[in-house]
């Protein structure tokens, strides 16, 4: 695929994410890899409005997160995230929103360090059919310093993780391409969301507590 139709593939996750609220305030970021050898990816150009669709929207970084050309265009301040999930995943596409239930969640289960979803429908969306089948998404803390922030999201990361919250932030979620992504990040905002009401409903009762994650039984 040519970098114009990645391009317009990544403006088009935006232009969806963006009708759901899930960039305010020009949070969030989005990046997709245009080449393997050399890593580069197309990012987020820092502080555009995320609601509107310009040229100036994306810019290419190589595998550190630098510009790979010429341009006055400076890349999200996140762009190291990205970058390590590049280097650690065999992800395409890489998106970054900040809601209010993933940060309601994030805050939640922090002192775990991980939430556990198990016996819930959405968990199909990321292949995974067994009966008890279960996902965990890591929480990490939310570091001023990028660079330490950065480092905490890629220690995080294992071959079974397609997520990592960043606490009171937001959550960066991957997928093989644009499509997986977007289907992974819609399922994880749908099960904190499903969480989140539960909990307000006094529904919830089946928690199990472990010693490093939280147990989420439906």
């Amino acid at each position: 695929m040519t970098r114009e139709l990645r391009w317009t593939e990544l403006a088009d996750v935006k232009d969806e994410l963006a009708a759901r609220d899930w960039f305010p305030g020009t949070s969030g970021n989005l990046s997709i890899k245009i080449t393997d050898e050399p890593v580069t990816f197309l990012v987020s150009a820092s502080g555009k409005d995320k609601r509107k669709r310009t040229d100036e929207d994306f810019l290419l970084v190589d595998r550190h997160g630098i510009p790979a050309e010429e341009t006055h265009l400076k890349p999200s301040a996140e762009t190291g995230i990205h970058a390590q999930v590049y280097k650690l995943t065999d992800a395409g596409c890489c998106l970054h929103v900040h809601t209010i239930d993933n940060n309601i969640i994030s805050e939640m289960y922090a002192s775990e360090g991980s939430i556990t979803f198990r016996g819930q429908e959405l968990i199909k969306a990321f292949g995974i059919w067994e009966e008890d089948g279960e996902i965990t998404v890591p929480i990490v803390e939310n570091y001023a310093d990028l660079e330490q922030l950065a480092k905490a999201t890629a220690s995080a990361i294992n071959p079974d993780t397609r997520a990592v919250l960043i606490r009171n932030h937001g959550i960066t979620v991957w997928g093989r391409d644009a499509f997986e992504a977007k289907k992974h990040l819609e399922a994880f905002e749908f099960l904190f969301t499903y969480h989140i009401k539960l909990k307000s409903l006094n529904l919830f009762h089946g928690v199990k507590r472990y010693t490093a994650k939280k147990i989420i039984n439906f």
